[in-house]
């Protein structure tokens, strides 16, 4: 039976890791303060889920970008030895913010729940995929919920089998992704009406703060 709590406790232990403290400005201590309350949430709402694979997960601890901006989170993600990276020009991945309506909790963490990398919308357009996904009530996984996605769960990103992340926006054509260049996690775009026959569109279930 899948254990919630045992699985926050190892999504914390993998960003305390890979140095999130330092990433975010705050001691190690202070880091745990702020993803503590989150523990009770998790156990509650994933009780009884299924246990994780690489398509679809109960949940997800995320980080917000405005605490830890994407370029470093990247960095903390890996496919083996190969460290990811984010492929933009100089602060233009900070312009992708959270589409209207999304009900992304405001703190520096949250979860993200019932994730899926939509691996059915491989070649379909991210507009097409993103009507499907809203009759089903989900909404698309942002920015930093990709990256979590990959850092707590790096089998999540295959060949053929990766995923844009249609809840960030910059305002323009432009849909973020995650797929694999070099054997290396890559964060780069693509255009919002072409299909990959490799890139699906990521989605949530719904998303809770700290009580």
């Amino acid at each position: 039976m899948f254990d919630a709590a045992a699985e926050f406790d190892h999504q914390v232990h993998t960003l305390l890791e890979k140095g999130y403290p330092a990433l975010s400005g705050l001691t190690a201590a202070r880091f745990a303060a702020l993803v503590a309350p989150l523990r009770a949430v998790a156990r509650d709402r994933a009780a009884g889920a299924p246990a994780p694979t690489p398509a679809r997960v109960p949940f997800l601890l995320v980080i917000s970008t405005d605490l830890v901006p994407g370029e470093a989170a990247m960095t903390r993600t890996a496919l083996g030895t190969r460290a990811g990276f984010a492929d933009f020009a100089p602060d233009d991945l900070a312009r992708f913010r959270t589409v209207d309506g999304l009900a992304v909790p405001t703190a520096g963490a949250y979860l993200a729940f019932d994730v899926d990398r939509g691996e059915e919308f491989r070649n379909v357009t991210p507009e097409k995929a993103l009507l499907s996904i809203a009759e089903r009530g989900r909404t698309p996984l942002t920015v930093a919920e990709g990256i979590a996605f990959i850092t707590h769960h790096p089998d999540a990103l295959e060949k053929n089998r990766c995923f844009s992340l249609a809840g960030s926006r910059a305002g323009d054509r432009r849909v973020p992704a995650l797929w694999i260049s070099q054997r290396a996690p890559k964060l780069g775009w693509c255009w919002a009406g072409n299909p990959h026959t490799w890139l699906g569109c990521a989605s949530a279930g719904g998303r809770a703060g700290a009580p």
